[in-house]
């Protein structure tokens, strides 16, 4: 059995939320740079300029990208021949995004609870998903999740009839129905399957896959494609100022569900969609 230090935790969560917020991850950088290519509107080309100068700018001066430093999410694959010492794995993550909020100066978005509306003033706590797995490492993938993209996602529980024509317009009436309040160009994560909170999970669990890695069944890889294809032609483009660019990715992830259930969750990410990941 293999030990794994809470400190060690506490650290590499705390380097993460900090370089997920002062460094776009070079998929989605590149993306952009593609993107400046084949967009066809002059201003859709201007945003793009815009938002690939705005990222080098946060990288260069160690400033967020944006001012919504957003909600801590995690999903840690832990390894089952490992033992965390020292404290909680919830608690050194919770720690680790107290201490990286504080000394990146990152601004604090979560509130104790949807009543009181009092602010935490550290950012904690995170979203932490486990997923146990063979072997004694520990991988922990973390994303900084932006208000507004997250306030225009949407789930919705089709029926079986409804099939892929069906699953193709709700997720079409979704981004359309988001406009410029997600922040495009968006990547689009989708959960199709499960029951009805699983479908949400999978959708989130979708936007860690880096840009343009598609998903290993041809089947799904091709409804992808399909998809951002029929999403680049509504016309919203960068930042909603019209274009050929209002989805950079589309990452789909299904499961297996009940015959009478068809669950379709979409989970909407901002140009700024920073994911990190680290292995201890």
């Amino acid at each position: 059995m293999r030990e794994i230090h809470y400190d060690d935790i506490v650290q590499k969560v705390a380097d993460m939320c900090i370089e997920a917020n002062y460094d776009l991850g070079e998929d989605v950088y590149n993306a952009f740079k593609a993107a400046l290519k084949t967009e066809k509107s002059e201003t859709g080309k201007e945003v793009l300029a815009q938002l690939i100068e705005n990222a080098d700018i946060a990288t260069e001066l160690r400033v967020p990208m944006c001012q919504d430093t957003g909600t801590v999410v995690c999903i840690v694959e832990l390894g089952q021949e490992c033992q965390i010492v020292g404290g909680s794995l919830y608690d050194a993550i919770n720690d680790g995004i107290r201490k990286g909020y504080g000394k990146g100066y990152l601004r604090n978005s979560i509130i104790r609870n949807p009543i009181d509306r009092k602010n935490t003033n550290d950012n904690t706590p995170g979203i932490v998903h486990i997923e146990l797995v063979e072997g004694n490492q520990v991988k922990i993938k973390m994303t900084a999740k932006g208000g507004g993209a997250e306030n225009m996602s949407d789930l919705k529980m089709l029926k079986p009839s409804d099939g892929l024509e069906g699953i193709k317009k709700y997720i079409l009436d979704v981004v359309r129905v988001a406009g410029p309040n997600a922040c495009p160009p968006l990547i689009v994560g989708i959960g199709i399957g499960g029951n009805f909170e699983r479908c949400a999970y999978l959708a989130k669990k979708s936007l860690f896959r880096h840009v343009g890695k598609r998903h290993p069944d041809p089947a799904v890889a091709k409804l992808e494609t399909e998809l951002m294809d029929d999403i680049n032609r509504l016309g919203i483009g960068p930042q909603g100022m019209g274009g050929t660019t209002t989805a950079l990715d589309i990452k789909i992830e299904v499961e297996a569900c009940h015959i009478a259930a068809l669950p379709v969750a979409v989970n909407l990410n901002c140009h700024a969609s920073r994911h990190k990941e680290a292995i201890l």
